[in-house]
């Protein structure tokens, strides 16, 4: 084909070059897009054309691997992409998915058709469901053999691609005959909520139809599908008002507004001639919120004083119905669109609908289309995050079949090798693929999984290192065994705060396991590991000793504290008993010792020291300290005489000051432990109404106290103070032979 160029060409030539110019522009935009028309003939065997449409369809034996492809009768008017159909395995856990390329953020019609043909063999009509992602689209519920059941969906495309799955047959065997994409220009169909729904079609009528025949490609330059109002059956357009005529006009029509509904819908329309115009619909998946759309076009010829004005009045929507149309007014002129759009209206399972003419009307109501469309909520999908992981493992076996299953991860139902949890978007908590014979290093991706509970990647031949997984703290589960991996064994794998098998034989990791995997908490096994080993054995035995000592020290302590106060305890009880015993005048006191107590830091016993005497008999014994011997620095020393006649001198503490306290403390403790035949013994002591009291040896020939003091005050007195050197109470206390 030759390239001709109007630069600099005769005007005869600039004349043609103007002209195709012209036609260029007024091509309407639609008819460039049929190149992107995507037409599947579900089940076919070779690529065709439509004898109808002129367009093309390709088989889908190089898009889809499950499933047979199955001749059928067609009663469809033979025609080529209903001839057969792919049908399904009968497995409710499996979904069989097609994957159609979009442009992301473009609207997009996707169709797909259902033609069963003959019963044959099969004990019960299919039903099955139908899902967009992860969106569930429509149940197909197949009760005449030889209808056309069409499906459409209106999508604003959310990525690159979309996926159409057929799954969960309850009867019969799932299939599908035709699916098709059809995108759109512009802004059509845009509304509101288009983020968050998609737009099913419930109904699309052509009124005024001059056939049973559906209208579409070519007629309609984006392939919709528009019923006639011809057709009556069941769960579609029934009743008619009285009165109500057909009409039409070859006369074109202006139709560039939102929709661009086709021009031959727009010629033909009924007209309620009585005043009102009603019919009703059964719309499938109903009670539901809607989009509904009314297309009108003046296509008869109004005399000068002839008006048609009409509302909606049933159902009635105050937003709508109070308003008044005016077709020729609205629409700017005879044989022009005018296309009101009720946006969010609640409708029926069974809608009828009703336009009646205003007083001042002389014309009946007219309709020429009606298109309704349900609000489909957007189902999420499960986390990119989650399925870039797992297209990453597809990309290590990517002719596997467990690698090629289509559609969601999660939903409907999950992929043969994972889990999903019940989150809303759904995370993968499971990866399955034990002995898949892959190859390579395990994707790296795999941090950014973090509700993953158990990786069994076992018995496969992954090389390189454990990738980082520090992320992943709700892993459990961990099967790595019987691979080709290398290098150590990750510190942070004792971190994993969940972590309870982890399972590393036979493989090639090298350096010391962390010692903390090894303690119980996790249940390894890291056998045929030849690199890999625990901690010097030394250093393992140090710790261990050192904890079990650190152990055995505290509940000796324990031990030792607890039996030091049952010894205290039993001994002073040992020692009011005995003192309480009559004709000793050597037992304990009942009474309770002051805060001073020697008894707080001794306890006195027979075995070398001394015994608590009580006041009672401290005073039998002095004859209520009768008889004076002496005095020092302690206090007054009395002569006394014991009930066993044994001679004893009793000190008494002159005041409670602290000093003193402290020192009959010292002295009781210090002299009940020490005997020598040279140091006076002391027999014993007394706690009792404020006194401080202790019982000597009596010494008839004195102390050396005694006999220095003497000496010094003779000789040298001013030498040799006697406090100083009594000082130190051993030393005053030694006998003089």
């Amino acid at each position: 084909m030759g390239f001709v160029s109007c630069l600099g060409s005769a005007p005869s030539m600039a004349i043609y070059c103007h002209f195709l110019l012209l036609s260029l522009l007024l091509v309407p935009p639609a008819l460039s897009q049929v190149s992107e028309f995507v037409s599947i003939d579900c089940g076919g065997t070779t690529n065709h054309t439509d004898s109808r449409t002129g367009l093309q369809w390709v088989s889908d034996s190089n898009l889809m691997r499950t499933g047979n492809s199955v001749s059928i009768q067609n009663p469809d008017g033979n025609l080529e992409q209903y001839k057969r159909r792919r049908d399904f395995p009968i497995d409710s856990n499996k979904k069989y998915c097609y994957n159609l390329a979009t442009r992301e953020r473009r609207r997009y019609l996707i169709r797909a058709t259902f033609q069963y043909g003959n019963l044959g063999n099969q004990d019960a009509y299919p039903k099955f469901d139908l899902y967009l992602d992860a969106t569930k689209w429509s149940t197909v519920t197949i009760t005449d053999a030889s209808r056309v059941y069409v499906n459409e969906m209106i999508i604003r495309a959310p990525s690159g691609s979309v996926d159409v799955c057929i799954c969960c047959a309850s009867t019969g065997s799932p299939f599908i005959s035709t699916l098709e994409l059809r995108p759109f220009n512009l802004s059509m169909y845009a509304t509101d909520f288009e983020g968050d729904f998609f737009l099913k079609v419930a109904a699309r009528v052509n009124f005024g139809a001059p056939t049973k025949d559906a209208m579409r490609y070519p007629d309609d330059p984006y392939d919709r599908i528009w019923d006639s109002d011809l057709v009556k059956r069941q769960n579609f357009l029934v009743g008619e008002a009285r009165g109500t005529i057909r009409i039409n006009t070859t006369k074109d029509i202006w139709v560039g507004t939102r929709e661009y509904p086709p021009v031959k819908v727009m010629q033909t329309a009924v007209v309620g001639t009585e005043g009102t115009l009603s019919y009703r619909l059964n719309l499938e998946d109903f009670p539901a919120n809607a989009r509904a759309y009314a297309y009108f076009a003046e296509i008869e010829e109004l005399g000068d004083y002839e008006t048609r004005k009409f509302k909606l009045t049933q159902p009635y929507f105050p937003d709508y119905s109070n308003a008044v149309v005016n077709i020729v007014e609205n629409g700017n002129g005879s044989y022009s669109l005018y296309e009101p759009s009720y946006m969010n209206v609640s409708l029926d399972f069974v809608l009828s609908f009703a336009f009646a003419k205003t007083r001042d009307s002389t014309r009946g109501p007219l309709l020429n289309a009606l298109e309704i469309s349900k609000y489909l909520q957007i189902a999420a999908k499960t986390d990119d995050q989650d399925v870039t992981v797992l297209n990453a493992f597809r990309s290590l076996s990517p002719g596997s079949p467990w690698a090629n299953e289509g559609g969601d991860p999660c939903i409907p139902t999950h992929w043969e090798w994972v889990t999903c949890g019940k989150t809303s978007p759904p995370r993968i908590t499971k990866i399955s693929l034990s002995g898949k014979n892959l190859k390579g290093e395990i994707p790296p991706e795999i941090y950014h999984i973090r509700e993953l509970e158990e990786l069994w990647l076992d018995g496969n031949s992954f090389t390189g290192s454990i990738p980082d997984i520090s992320n992943l703290v709700n892993l459990r589960i961990m099967h790595l065994e019987s691979n080709k991996l290398t290098g150590s064994l990750p510190k942070y794998l004792a971190s994993l705060p969940n972590l309870h098998e982890l399972y590393i034989q036979n493989n090639s990791l090298t350096g010391t396991i962390p010692p903390t995997l090894l303690t119980g908490k996790v249940i390894i096994n890291y056998e045929h590991n030849p690199g890999l080993h625990k901690e010097a054995k030394k250093k393992m035995h140090f710790k261990l000793v050192l904890g079990i000592s650190i152990g055995i020290l505290a509940a000796l302590l324990l031990l030792l504290l607890g039996s030091l106060v049952y010894l205290l305890h039993h001994r002073r009880k040992n020692t009011i008993q005995k003192t309480n015993e009559p004709g000793s005048s050597f037992r304990a006191s009942a009474k309770p010792s002051t805060a001073y107590s020697v008894s707080r830091g001794w306890h006195l016993t027979e075995d070398g020291i001394s015994y608590y005497i009580s006041l009672s008999k401290i005073e039998e014994a002095t004859k209520n300290f009768s008889k004076k011997i002496g005095r020092g620095s302690f206090g007054t020393v009395y002569y006394g005489q014991m009930e066993d006649g044994k001679e004893v001198a009793v000190k008494i503490m002159a005041d409670s000051c602290t000093n003193l306290n402290q020192q009959f403390v010292t002295e009781v403790a210090l002299l009940s432990r020490i005997h020598h035949r040279n140091l006076v013994p002391l027999i014993g002591y007394c706690e009792e109404q404020n006194q401080r009291i202790l019982i000597y040896e009596y010494m008839h020939n004195g102390t050396l106290r005694d006999h220095i003091h003497g000496l010094l005050i003779k000789n040298h007195a001013d030498l040799f103070p006697l406090p100083s050197l009594c000082g130190y109470q051993l030393l005053c206390r030694l006998k003089i032979q």
